[in-house]
C-alpha cells in the first residue's frame, strides 16, 4: 500500500481501530460495471478484526464483490468545519482488503455483531430476527490487508 503523504497526521493503529469501531456507517468502494468505480454507503460492524455488513442477495454490490473481491472501506469519524481557518478538524480511516460471502456460523456471528452494534437493547428479539431473515440476506466480511487512520485535531 502507498505511504501516506501527510504522515504527520497518521494515527496509531489502535486509534484507527477505535474510529472504525465507533463509526455509524462507511463507504464501500469496489470495481463496478464497465470498469467504473462503484462506492456505496452502508451500515457495518467491526468484528474480530474484520468489517462485516449485510446486503440483498442480488444487486450491483454483491455482483461486484463476486467479480473482484478487492475493495476499500472508508469511515469518517468526528468532523468540525473551522470557517475562520478555512479548514476542518477531522478523523477518518481507510481499509483495503478482500471481501467474501459468509455462510453458516460465520454468517450468524456477523449478523449478531450488527445487532449488537445497532440494537444492543434488543439482543433476544434480534437473534430471532436473524434466524428468520438470515436466509434472505447475503453477509460479507472484509478481511483487512491494510488499515490507515488520519486526523487533524
Amino acid at each position: 500500500m502507498r505511504k501516506m503523504r501527510r504522515d504527520d497526521r497518521q494515527l496509531a493503529h489502535e486509534e484507527a481501530v477505535a474510529i472504525l469501531k465507533k463509526g455509524e456507517y462507511g463507504v464501500l468502494a469496489m470495481m463496478g460495471d464497465e470498469g467504473y468505480p462503484y462506492a456505496v454507503p452502508l451500515s457495518y460492524a467491526f468484528d474480530q478484526g474484520a468489517i462485516v455488513f449485510h446486503s440483498a442477495v442480488e444487486g450491483h454490490k454483491v455482483e461486484a464483490i463476486r467479480k473482484n473481491p478487492k475493495c476499500s472501506f472508508t469511515v469518517i469519524g468526528d468532523t468540525e468545519v473551522l470557517p475562520g481557518k478555512f479548514s476542518t478538524r477531522y478523523e477518518s480511516v481507510i481499509a483495503f482488503g478482500n471481501a467474501r460471502e459468509l455462510k453458516g456460523e460465520e454468517k450468524h456471528q456477523a449478523l449478531m455483531a450488527l445487532i449488537q452494534k445497532y440494537s444492543p437493547e434488543f439482543l433476544e428479539s434480534g437473534e430471532k430476527y436473524v434466524l428468520n431473515a438470515g436466509v434472505k440476506t447475503v453477509v460479507v466480511k472484509i478481511e483487512i490487508d491494510s488499515l490507515t487512520g488520519k486526523a487533524r485535531r
